[in-house]
Order: C-alpha cells, then structure tokens, then sequence
C-alpha cells in the first residue's frame, strides 16, 4: 500500500461529544464585591497595616456560578507580600457552611502593593483550591472515545481462555459484533480566582479540570476572565460590617517576622 504523503498516516482524532459546558466568565453579585474590598479597608484600619488576606467565594448549592458572598476562614499568617492556602484550612471552613452553600473559589487581596496580577506564589493556591472545589463542583461535560489498538472482540461462553491472551483490550459481548466505540465520561470542575487591591483594581481567573472516569487522564487549563456583576438587591449592611469587623481582627494574623522558609517563597 502506498501513502501520498505522512499525514495519510496520522490518526483519526478520537470522537467527543460536548454534553455541557463550564463558565466563561466570572459572575459576582454587588454585594459579595462590596464585601471583599471592605474586608481590605477593615484589615487596614483594625491592623494598621494593608497585609494580604485569602477568602472564599460561596455560592448557592442550585446556582454554583454566581457568587453570591465572601468568606472569611482563619488565615494561618498574613504578611504585606504573602498569604498561603492549605487544603486543611478549606475543609474547616467548608465544613461551617449551610447544606445549601459551597465554595467556588478563592479570593485574595495584594493590597497595598502596585503588582495588579496573579503571582508566582498564588499559582499553588490556585491547584490547592482548584483540587478541592472540582471534588465537589463536578458535572458530566462529555463523551471521549477511547482509542483502543488491537480491541479484541468476543463472545460470551464462547471463547477459550487462551484467546484472553490476544488484543490489548478484549470485550465480551452476549452477541457477535463486528465493530464498537468506547465512550468515556468526562467529568470537569472549575475554580474561581480573583485578586484585589486597595486601590479598587481586581484581576479574574477561572481555573478548570477535566478527568476521564475510565482512563483517569487529567486535563487542567486556566483563562483570564472579565468579571460580570449582578443585581441581587442585597448591599452591605451596618451589623455586618460590625460582624466582619470581629472577623478580621480575630481571622488575619499579621506576622511582622516570617519564618525563613516563608521568606524563600515569597
């Protein structure tokens, strides 16, 4: 047999089948906004001091794209160039939440500082957050055929043992068949990401992960995205303020003297 040129030789692409779709945009509620840039303006009046602080976006269990509130979980250090995420402190804090809410995501603040993008340090936030969430947050995206070289196709109580030996995938069927296609789900997950500063500037990612549920092939991406803010009628009230104010005293811990370990990463 002869080929007119390499690409006569290359493989078909393995078939997929879109079932559904993940965010492409970042939606936020006004109030959940408001809230994060009070937290920052309350970090700098009760401490002094703009030091980064980490939250997390919540949603509604029926509506996990939108968010609709910023939570606040016992930050283990805080430093004017540093805040870090371990999965631990994820688990306590979504463990507080109602039966009717989630986390999709995280939040963080860069303060003072003039660096108005995601950092070197918060890519290892963002997988911490991003293995959590899609545990919880996955749905069923598509249909991906698994491509198999060599599928041996049998029968039912009627092959020998020997014939096991043959074909790198054998399919025992209860009839003859001459030709199948195997379709692995795909389930997939996301993450939101967002940075802020004092000065009003925000910056949005959103993270993704996709899983074959029988090869356990795993696909992350990530994409910069605009921020849609949306009208719940909700506004930041004065006894909530009064009630963050508790929070952020008693949730951020400054640390004027970071152990050298800390230093090296930053």
């Amino acid at each position: 047999m002869r080929f007119k040129s390499l690409s006569d030789l290359k493989r078909q692409k393995p078939k997929e089948v879109t079932l559904a779709t993940l965010p492409q945009e970042v939606s936020m509620t006004h109030y959940a906004k408001e809230k994060a840039f009070k937290i920052s303006e309350l970090v700098l009046e009760i401490h002094e001091e703009s030091y980064e602080w980490y939250g997390f976006t919540i949603a509604d269990k029926e509506n996990p794209e939108l968010i609709t509130d910023i939570g606040l979980p016992q930050n283990d250090q805080n430093l004017q160039e540093y805040a870090a995420i371990g999965p631990a402190r994820i688990a306590e804090y979504y463990d507080s939440l109602s039966e009717d809410t989630i986390i999709n995501g995280w939040i963080h603040s860069h303060g003072a500082l003039q660096y108005m993008h995601f950092s070197h340090t918060d890519e290892a936030n963002h997988a911490t957050v991003l293995d959590f969430v899609t545990a919880r947050l996955r749905k069923t995206v598509a249909k991906k055929e698994i491509p198999i070289q060599d599928l041996q196709l049998l029968v039912k109580d009627e092959f020998e043992e020997k014939e096991l030996e043959e074909g790198s995938v054998s399919l025992i069927t209860d009839a003859v068949v001459s030709e199948a296609i195997l379709m692995e789900t795909i389930y997939g997950g996301f993450s939101y990401s967002i940075v802020i500063g004092d000065e009003g500037w925000h910056e949005q990612e959103i993270h993704y992960q996709e899983r074959g549920m029988i090869s356990g092939h795993t696909h992350v991406s990530m994409k910069s995205a605009d921020l849609i803010l949306i009208d719940n009628g909700r506004s930041l009230t004065q006894a909530e303020i009064i009630v963050l104010s508790k929070e952020v005293a008693e949730k951020i811990q400054p640390n004027t003297n970071p152990p050298t370990e800390v230093i090296e990463r930053m």
